[in-house]
């Protein structure tokens, strides 16, 4: 379990123990009152009422679905209105998904300061991944320095800090707190089952601190290790949906992802859709993965970036990576728009990829370009498959075209070439010109392709393609 990316908030520059800030009203009439001696607002008395109420409110808030923020927000709130001392609080999970680790979300901060965020990596292969980035790797360091880091070290599941001179020297990131008021911090790691782990997911951590001047109470500490429990429950509930949206979309492109959560897993099922087919590859690419096999992961990342980003940008939906190619399709409400759509995207794409070149080349390493093949018409869209191996994909002619009209690019040395059917749409001739008529392989008759006209600037080709 690692833990990081908190250079993203104001708290950053301290790690986790910064969640540690700002006064609530709240609290700091409760602190007002045990200063002046008076009894305090929660007690045992309260306790049953109060595990009651709140369990069945966090029950019902990670069955609805309820967001993580919105969760942490009313349990603070409900605590503080029983009499707890809580003046903050933070909660984070690591979660599955290819860039962040985790989510944070905080209640009690300034209005600054954001309710969620998103953490980056810190783990050794992840920062060897990033090539060492200076600020992933001081990232890391700061969570080594942290208090959870400490505990998943010593297997504690809760410490408790009171903020004063001597816990500032044994801690170098608690002197920030000394200047928030604060008085007294708690972390709590509720970890789970090893049966209910998942990847990182193996735990809820919690930070809570108070402004009160005695500190949290006993009845203050034993509230909160019987309660997070129930918390940590409701945000591992939501914390799973939203992976599990996260992980379908990331593996299977948005459209599939939603259709196979919506439950769309039925072998032999598949919805006949009109769509612009997009089928590219990068050019050398063999030669490339001969000469520097080392740079090969490196690169496809890169231009990956440059292409996908291009075609979501644009409404396309990125339906697998094959090898060094990208099939991809577009379904918008009509043919024309969609076809608009896709060659905006490839212009997009072009651009996106020339700007890459140009950094990689300053970096020294090799770059490339790509081949890109537009068709229209209509794909079966479902599951393919065996009983134990299935895949959500698009099948028919049309993709089959798209695949071979991307291969022609190499033969008649243009970048981007489109179908007759493609061309034929709307207006969109206009901005094309004709290369010719060729054979392609396993298509029965020759077919008229159409390339970008060159005296036409991209930009404006562009710009007409997305209002036509």
């Amino acid at each position: 379990m690692w833990v990081s990316d908190w250079q993203k908030t104001r708290w950053d520059r301290c790690g986790f123990e910064a969640t540690v800030a700002l006064v609530s009203q709240s609290a700091a009439a409760l602190a007002a009152n045990h200063t002046r001696g008076r009894q305090p607002l929660y007690n045992h008395l309260m306790n049953e009422q109060l595990f009651t109420d709140l369990s069945a409110w966090l029950t019902q808030a990670g069955l609805g679905g309820t967001s993580e923020a919105d969760i942490l927000s009313g349990f603070c709130e409900r605590c503080v209105a029983a009499g707890l001392a809580i003046s903050r609080g933070a909660v984070f999970v690591d979660t599955l998904h290819p860039v962040h680790e985790g989510r944070l979300v905080r209640w009690g901060g300034g209005p600054d300061e954001a309710a969620q965020v998103e953490y980056g990596r810190t783990d050794p292969d992840a920062l060897a991944a990033s090539g060492f980035n200076p600020q992933d790797v001081e990232i890391a360091e700061r969570w080594r320095h942290s208090v959870f880091y400490r505990m998943l070290q010593s297997g504690d599941t809760l410490v408790r800090y009171r903020l004063n001179v001597a816990t500032s020297d044994e801690l170098s990131s608690m002197q920030a707190w000394m200047t928030t008021r604060m008085t007294d911090y708690i972390a709590i790691i509720t970890r789970f089952a090893a049966e209910g782990v998942i990847g990182e997911l193996d735990a809820v951590y919690s930070a809570w601190s108070t402004s009160a001047t005695e500190g949290f109470s006993d009845d203050d500490i034993a509230a909160l290790q019987r309660i997070v429990p129930s918390l940590a429950l409701a945000i591992k509930s939501v914390a799973l949906v939203r992976m599990t949206g996260t992980l379908l979309e990331t593996y299977l492109g948005r459209g599939a992802g939603q259709r196979v959560l919506s439950g769309r897993i039925v072998r032999g099922i598949a919805e006949r859709l009109s769509a612009a087919v997009w089928f590219s590859d990068l050019r050398g690419f063999t030669r490339i993965t001969d000469t520097t096999p080392e740079q090969v992961i490196p690169l496809l990342n890169d231009y990956f970036d440059a292409i996908v980003s291009a075609i979501h940008e644009h409404g396309g939906d990125v339906v697998k990576l094959i090898g060094d190619g990208t099939l991809a399709i577009f379904t918008a409400q009509d043919r024309a728009q969609a076809c608009s759509e896709a060659l905006s995207s490839a212009i997009a794409a072009r651009r996106n990829v020339a700007e890459l070149n140009r950094r990689r080349e300053v970096e020294g390493k090799p770059v490339t370009d790509m081949y890109i093949g537009l068709h229209v018409g209509e794909v079966f869209y479902g599951n393919v498959g065996s009983r134990e191996r299935l895949d959500f994909t698009v099948i028919g002619p049309a993709v089959n075209e798209a695949s071979r009209i991307a291969a022609m690019c190499r033969s008649v040395d243009q970048p981007v070439l489109v179908s007759a059917a493609f061309a034929g749409v709307g207006d969109i001739g206009r901005r094309l010109v004709s290369v010719g008529r060729y054979a392609l392989r396993g298509v029965s008759h020759p077919q008229e392709l159409f390339t970008l006209d060159p005296g036409e600037p991209a930009d404006r080709v562009a710009s007409r393609s997305s209002v036509s």
